[in-house]
């Protein structure tokens, strides 16, 4: 679509979905028996560092989940969210197939790849990170080293 409105609406409500599901996980882990629920959970999906990575999964779902529905930083947020899902792929879902009903990675394929799509996209001109402009743009620089352009979209 060339409407920069439409283009910017279309991406605030797939930011705030996607963001909403990322929180929601991020408050499950936490509920979670506190800390040594997710803690466990990622011991027996063999997960590297499962305390830590328990640790640093949880809070990133929940700030980031909340950063990614205002729009903050978004093209960062969504990257480490597309490997964050990367990591649920290969340690916890790729054995199980495709199906999530089967514990599979459907769910988890579609997140990181909504997550790919806005960090390369940015946020849209509806959100905190097109307010700040070139303050946001300075933090996330391009291949040749000089600032973003898309941070906003």
């Amino acid at each position: 679509m060339n409407n920069p409105l439409v283009r910017s609406g279309g991406i605030l409500l797939a930011r705030v979905a996607i963001g909403i599901i990322f929180l929601a996980h991020g408050l499950q882990k936490f509920q979670q028996n506190g800390w040594s629920g997710p803690s466990a959970g990622f011991e027996m999906m063999d997960v590297p560092a499962a305390s830590l990575s328990a640790f640093v999964v949880t809070w990133l779902e929940i700030i980031g989940g909340i950063a990614l529905i205002a729009g903050v930083l978004t093209p960062v947020v969504a990257a480490l969210f597309t490997l964050d899902m990367l990591g649920a792929l290969f340690t916890a879902h790729i054995d199980s197939g495709l199906w999530v009903s089967d514990g599979g990675y459907e769910f988890v394929l579609a997140l990181g790849a909504a997550s790919l799509l806005l960090a390369v996209v940015g946020a849209g001109q509806l959100s905190v990170d097109a307010l700040l402009g070139d303050k946001v743009r300075r933090l996330v620089p391009n291949k040749a080293g000089s600032t973003s352009s898309v941070t906003a979209g």
